[in-house]
């Protein structure tokens, strides 16, 4: 069997981590802050770290840590509603790249948004801007991906 790697070791821990802190309070929102707080003052390179949910057709920032957010994204444009749209993780090495990119920072290089699910129903994403270009990785999806169960738990 393989050994984790550095950054999946990372994130067992920050699950850890999150899953103590969180587990007395039964409120998704409060989880959302503390992974969102956690998350951004722990990984290196996360330059905006935040949820976007879904209100009806839009997306309307949630939780986050990082500069001043766009408050509601364009339906079906961007990363975050690739993310929605498709349902999967989305990576993106080079947000100048990716058509339709919405930038709420000029300085954000890279993005990865990861879908929020609640009882299988897509709700919202995590979105997490890097002012490096490829920062993300298929550990960052595995790890990410681990810790947004913790929310509806």
């Amino acid at each position: 069997m393989d050994k984790p790697s550095t950054k999946l070791a990372k994130y067992g821990r920050l699950y850890n981590q999150i899953e103590k802190l969180t587990t007395p309070v039964n409120n998704p929102i409060a989880r959302m802050s503390t992974l969102t707080a956690l998350l951004h003052h722990k990984m290196k390179g996360f330059f905006w770290t935040g949820f976007y949910l879904l209100d009806k057709d839009e997306l309307i920032v949630g939780p986050y840590q990082g500069p001043i957010a766009c408050l509601r994204l364009k339906k079906d444009t961007g990363v975050c509603w690739a993310g929605i749209n498709t349902g999967q993780t989305v990576i993106v090495d080079d947000v100048e790249s990716f058509p339709g990119h919405i930038a709420c920072s000029s300085l954000t290089k890279s993005e990865i948004v990861v879908p929020l699910l609640n009882n299988g129903k897509i709700i919202g994403v995590l979105d997490i801007d890097s002012r490096n270009l490829a920062q993300f990785d298929k550990d960052d999806k595995a790890g990410l991906e681990l810790l947004l169960q913790l929310i509806y738990k």
